[in-house]
This record gives C-alpha cells, structure tokens and sequence, in this order.
C-alpha cells in the first residue's frame, strides 16, 4: 500500500516537473520571438489588460508586458484607465528574458500615421487656394492657423489686412474660426495671407455717395416745353 502510495506521488512530480518544463519551453520560444520582433521592427497587436502605476500591462506571446504612459499614445495618457480592454498595435522595445522585463510601446507607430497623415495634408494644399482653419497661437511675428491633421501655418504680421498693424491681436483672436489663402509650401512649411479674406475693423469708411434727386412729374405741371421757354434765359445783343 505504501509502495503503492510512492509510485503515485513519484507519477505527479514527473508530470508537474513535465509540464514545468513545457512551460518554461514555451515560454523561451515566446522570448525568442518577442526578441526576432523587436529585431525586425515587427508590430504586434496586444490587449490591455489592466492599468498601473505610470502605464498599462498587456501579454505579448504569453508574457507580461508593461507599456509606460509615455508610449501608449504620440502624448503622455493620463486617463490610463480608459485604455484598459482595448487592443492596440505595439512595438517591442525591450525584452530581457534574465530580468523578465518586456517593455512595449505604441508611440512609434502613432507618430508614423500621424506623419502619414500629414504629408498627404500637405500634399492636397494648393497655393492659391482658400482654406479653412482656427487661430492656434499669436506671435509678435503673425499668427499660427491649426489646418487639422497636425498641419499648422504662418500668417505673417504683414499678410493680415492692407495697412500696417503692430500685433495680429488687432484682427484675430486665440480659436478664432478664420480662412486663410494658401500662399506657399517650402520645406514642409506653409505661409498663408489673410488679406481680403478677413475684416479690418479699423478700416476707413468708404464715403457714400449721394444719387442725384429725380424730380417726379406731376400731372398737373405742363409736360411741353416751348422754344420760347428755352430761349428765355438767354439774353441777346443788338
């Protein structure tokens, strides 16, 4: 009965030793992929599972993973917990398998399509044309207009109305609503002009001229005019 008893217990440690092993197989397989993705510049796709201090956790090939806030988004999150069950698209960054340390990070692939998006914003912008846009920021020098999808552009101090003005806070104001002339693109910069596009509030009023007074006709005034009448206002010599 004893011995009986040894032959099993003897039975279960090989089988947990057996699936320890197998554990620690696959987990070694996992590292070495986790290792040839970080090599290749490979996205992986992972689901946050919980948010902690400073970041997120999320497993990639069945290992736990931490991706700081810094790298959940192009900007630092401070909302982590909003991101808690969603699945995102993630670089490999670290894996230290002597230290179990896998870090991960989403940054790098936001910051690539926002670029994307981007250049081809800047890419559909034709000098000449009108656009819409908002005040983002006022300099000294002009004035930053937001075009959206990351695009911002310079309207210069000069480029506002006709006459000289002495700060861009005369004619717009921080998230105004404005549309703006595209005047140029160089080096991935674009100069815009507001003039004609926008009032000026201390534009000079444009006289009004007055229409010359019609006088009505009236029935019972005489509608004929005589030769006499018209010759009697000029005086003749002898």
């Amino acid at each position: 009965m004893a011995e009986e008893s040894m032959k099993d217990y003897e039975k279960e440690i090989n089988e947990s030793l057996e699936r320890q092993k197998k554990i620690e197989t696959e987990e070694d397989l996992g590292w070495d992929r986790l290792r040839a993705e970080m090599a290749s510049n490979t996205p992986i796709e992972v689901e946050i599972i919980e948010a902690v201090k400073g970041g997120c956790v999320a497993y990639a090939e069945g290992i736990r993973g931490f991706i700081p806030a810094s790298r959940l988004s192009s900007r630092y999150v401070d909302d982590l917990d909003s991101y808690v069950g969603k699945s995102i698209n993630v670089l490999v960054t670290e894996a230290d398998q002597e230290n179990e340390k896998l870090i991960l990070s989403a940054r790098e692939l936001i910051r690539a399509q926002e670029a994307d998006a981007r250049n081809k914003r800047i890419a559909s912008l034709v000098p000449g044309n009108v656009v819409d846009g908002t005040v983002e920021s006022i300099m000294p020098y002009g004035a930053f207009i937001n075009l959206g999808d990351g695009i911002s552009g310079l309207v210069h101090i000069s480029e506002f109305v006709e006459r000289r003005i002495t700060s861009p806070a005369e004619i717009v104001k921080e998230g105004q609503q404005v549309k703006v002339r595209i005047k140029g693109i160089k080096d991935g910069k674009i100069s815009l002009s507001m003039k004609g596009l926008i009032a000026d509030p201390k534009a000079p009023e444009q006289p009004v001229e007055e229409e010359p007074e019609i006088k009505e006709y009236s029935s019972g005034e005489e509608a004929t005019t005589s030769l006499g009448s018209l010759l009697s206002g000029i005086k003749l010599d002898k």
